[in-house]
This record gives C-alpha cells, sequence and structure tokens, in this order.
C-alpha cells in the first residue's frame, strides 16, 4: 500500500477521552472525528541503535542482574516512565520502575523495585505494559503472574500507589490448551477502539491469541479468545505489541521471532481493524521489522538481539498510536558472548529510531 486508509474517529470516543484527561489533571488534547492524514508505514525499516541505555541497579535486597522486557508511556508534562522485568541472581522474576524527562537521563535515574510496594509484594510480576485508560480516568500497568493481570493508580509518578494485581482471565481459556504444546501463556497487551477493548497474548509456539471486551466493560468480562495469528514456533514466539496507527483505523502489529541463528528480532503485520485477518508485512529475518540486519550502531554493536521491547507512543491511553513520523522502539539487548541460564542473561534496554526505509 502507498498510503495508510485514514478514518473518522467517533467523535463520542473523542469527547470521552478529552473529558477523562481533563478530569485528571491533563490537557484536552485528545484527537476530534477530523479526519486524519497518516504517513505510510514503510514496508521495509532501517534502524539506528544507541548503545545500552537502562542496566540493573542493585541494590542490597535486589541482586538484580538483568532489565528487560520494557513498557514505556510519556505523561502530559513529558516525563517518560519505563517499566521493566527484572531477574536476580536466584532467577526470581519481578518489576522496576525508573522516570525521567530526557532520554540522555534514562542511565542515571533511580530505580522503583515494585515488589518493595505492598500491594504487590514480592511476587512473580514480568512483562509490563502501562497506559492511560482514559474512560476512567486511571493508569494500568498489565503484567504476567501466572495469569493476565493488572494494577491500577491515578497518579503514575508514585510506584507504591499501585493496587494489588487482578485478574484480566482467571483461568487459561480451553483454545490456549489446546494448543500451548510446551511453551507459556505470557506477554499480555491491551488495546482498545471505540466499542471494544483487546487482551493480546503469546504462548511460545506460534499463535497469537485475543480476547475481548467491550470499552464499557473494561477491565471486566475478556472472553471469546481465539487464535488470530499463526505460524511456526519460532516464527511468532512472544512479546507482541500492537498499536494504532497515526490516529487511523488501521493497525500495525509487530510479534518476537528467534532466527535461524538463535538471536532475536521483530517481524510485523498490519490489519484494517483489530477484528481484521493479519498480513505479514515485514516478515523475513532477511529483511524485518527491526533486527541485528537492518539496525546500525554509530557507538559499536554491543547485541545481536533486537529482543522484546516497545514502540514509544505518540499518546498515551488505550488506543496505543503511534506516530509514523517517529518511530522509536524501546527494546532490550544483550552481550552476544553471553550465555548460561535465561534469567542469567545480562539483558539492558536501549532505544531505535527508524532512520530510513522503502515505501509499501
Amino acid at each position: 500500500m502507498t498510503r495508510i486508509r485514514a478514518k473518522t474517529l467517533l467523535a463520542a470516543v473523542a469527547i470521552a477521552t478529552a473529558a477523562a484527561f481533563t478530569t485528571a489533571g491533563f490537557s484536552a488534547s485528545a484527537q476530534t472525528n477530523e479526519e486524519v492524514e497518516a504517513a505510510a508505514l514503510p514496508a521495509t525499516y532501517q534502524w539506528e541503535s544507541t548503545g545500552a541505555l537502562i542496566g540493573p541497579k542493585p541494590n542490597s535486597g535486589h541482586n538484580v542482574v538483568s532489565v528487560k522486557d520494557p513498557t514505556v508511556v510519556q505523561d502530559a508534562s513529558g516525563k517518560w516512565h519505563v517499566f521493566m522485568t527484572t531477574a536476580n541472581t536466584a532467577g526470581a522474576w519481578s518489576l522496576a520502575y525508573t522516570s525521567f524527562t530526557d532520554w540522555s537521563q534514562a542511565g542515571s535515574a533511580p530505580h522503583t523495585f515494585l515488589d518493595t510496594n505492598p500491594n504487590i509484594g514480592s511476587r512473580y510480576a514480568a512483562a509490563p505494559h502501562v497506559f492511560y485508560y482514559a474512560p476512567q480516568g486511571l493508569w494500568y500497568l498489565v503484567y504476567q503472574t501466572g495469569l493476565p493481570s493488572y494494577s491500577t493508580t491515578s497518579n503514575i509518578n508514585d510506584p507504591m500507589s499501585w493496587s494489588a494485581p487482578r485478574n484480566f482471565q482467571n483461568e487459561m481459556p480451553q483454545i490456549v490448551r489446546d494448543n500451548i504444546g510446551n511453551g507459556h501463556w505470557l506477554d499480555y497487551w491491551v488495546i482498545c477502539d471505540a466499542t471494544n477493548c483487546y487482551l493480546f497474548s503469546a504462548d511460545d509456539n506460534g499463535h497469537v491469541y485475543r480476547a475481548e471486551t467491550t470499552v464499557a466493560n473494561f477491565p471486566n468480562g475478556f472472553t471469546n479468545t481465539q487464535i488470530v495469528l499463526q505460524d511456526t514456533k519460532n516464527n511468532l514466539f512472544e512479546g507482541g505489541a500492537v498499536y494504532n496507527v497515526d490516529g487511523t483505523g488501521d493497525y500495525l502489529l509487530m510479534w518476537e521471532s528467534i532466527g535461524s541463528n538463535g538471536a532475536r528480532y521483530y517481524r510485523s503485520y498490519t490489519a484494517d481493524t483489530l477484528r481484521s485477518t493479519w498480513q505479514p508485512q515485514a516478515t523475513s529475518q532477511s529483511a524485518p521489522f527491526a533486527g541485528a540486519v537492518n539496525t546500525t550502531f554509530p557507538s559499536g554493536r554491543w547485541t545481536t538481539d533486537i529482543s522484546h521491547g516497545e514502540l514509544l507512543r505518540s499518546g498515551r491511553d488505550q488506543t496505543m498510536t503511534i506516530d509514523t513520523g517517529d518511530l522509536r522502539m524501546l527494546y532490550q539487548g544483550r552481550d552476544p558472548n553471553s550465555g548460561g541460564d535465561y534469567s542469567q542473561l545480562p539483558y539492558r534496554l536501549a532505544l531505535l529510531t527508524l532512520t530510513g526505509g522503502g515505501s509499501c
């Protein structure tokens, strides 16, 4: 395609979003129902990577050896908020939080370990995803506790304010049980359109799942779990994310894959709606959405993995909107010579910036 088709946003949703933002103390800058002219997604991608920006910050109670699975959002004041998975020397997984106003501060910004929040505590927690749910005026932190869970807060600046986790679904859906094989149900992602909210997930076995509920009923009522994309285990492994492109009704899905050399990279797919069939976009290891082959490292190549990451959104709400004119991705990488137990791999976080690409 030469241009992502622009679609009219529903006025009711825009008004509700603006009202919720105003109630929560944000500027009412939500999109209106005017046509949005969106730049085309490139058919091929070229990226430039920083060196490692965010690494583990162990302390006396947290022998952290890696940080991974980042989620990132920018609030109305311009501050960036990053949540991430941590692993300690005992192989225990938990969550940490940091914030800063400029990416040059990312490495020096202090970390808060969310197990110090008594509502969350010392439990298994991993793979966070954060967003502002405008209809309720609440921030949601989605993560895995074995099941798809979430915590909420009205103040993203206070890591001690997150509520105790509750589940979107209290048991693994039968369709996942039937197809998961030796994989794991994990890496949950929420995105909403004007009517429904969708919960995407992976199984480390080549399947992308989608459950749904209504915007009015969210966070309750997730049912109708379906397989919406399937391939080999390595082609559709985990670490997925879904975005609304430039505020239109068109969508981008990116999913982490394992290459023939064992290194991680991202494939991408597009669809007209969140209920449409996903069409391959940049799915080759030799021409991926993001991987070692299409990433340069001006400061020196420090990783061959472009692994579990998230695009920087142009907004912060449940629509997961991205700006094709400013595509950046916070991702995890590691020293390619490292090895051993997965939990002990020295993952660090870095930033990709799109530098070029071919037109559709």
